[in-house]
């Protein structure tokens, strides 16, 4: 097994682009309690993703480290996934 990072990310300011340095990552939409069911997102070889529950369009930037947003202040916490090879 081999473990992984994955950024929860929340956008409590509401805006409508929200561009991050990973290109897996789960939205939650805003901090609890106003989030919705987090949603795990991966773009794969795209350069944005679009979240189905708040409508935030996920755009990733290669110049963002992978715990920077902009705006800042949209990593809500970073969870460990196992994954089974």
């Amino acid at each position: 097994m081999a473990a992984s990072l994955i950024p929860h990310l929340c956008n409590d300011q509401g805006v409508a682009k929200v561009a991050i340095g990973v290109r897996e990552f789960q939205c939650m939409g805003a901090r609890p309690p106003f989030d919705h069911p987090h949603v795990f997102l991966d773009m794969g070889g795209d350069s944005e993703a679009l979240c189905p529950y708040c409508s935030t369009r996920y755009v990733y930037d290669g110049k963002l480290g992978g715990t920077e947003t902009d705006p800042p202040g949209c990593l809500m916490t970073v969870r460990r996934r196992l994954l089974e090879n």
